[in-house]
């Protein structure tokens, strides 16, 4: 145990924040996300809910600051204007704990898959909530 940290953040999700390097993406992704077949890292945190996660990989990790996306979320297919109700609570989460808080972006569900496939990693949580994927890009933390 140590303590600060929240204690969704496991062994594994851990050390893929801390090998993560400036300008890498990480995946959180709900329940239905297609995680496996991306071909990435995944560590999966069944059980609990997308929100949850966030806020604790943003309690530790910075957003990037030198672009203007470091937060997408997925387009709702045949209505992207729509913004779901787990999105609208991530917006709030990254307002709150990011260092850097940014308004998330939208990309389309395909772009956000082939993004997907070029993350770090991928966590997949218990998230029942549909769209509730968000792609991370991290920053850096000054000296």
């Amino acid at each position: 145990m140590l303590r600060g940290l929240n204690p969704i953040l496991s062994p594994d999700l851990l050390y893929i924040l801390r090998a993560m390097g400036h300008g890498d993406e990480i995946v959180i992704a709900d329940a239905n996300f297609p995680a496996e077949s991306m071909g990435q890292q995944v560590v999966r945190l069944d059980g609990i809910s997308a929100t949850e996660v966030l806020e604790a990989v943003l309690s530790v990790m910075p957003l990037d600051s030198f672009v203007d996306d470091p937060a997408s979320t997925m387009q709702v297919v045949d209505d992207p204007e729509t913004t779901p109700e787990v999105v609208e609570a991530f917006q709030k989460i990254i307002e709150k704990v990011a260092d850097n808080p940014a308004a998330i972006t939208s990309v389309e569900r395909f772009t956000f898959y082939d993004r997907a496939k070029t993350a770090f990693a991928i966590v997949q949580t218990g998230e029942k909530r549909l769209y509730g994927n968000i792609i991370l890009k991290k920053g850096v933390i000054a000296p």
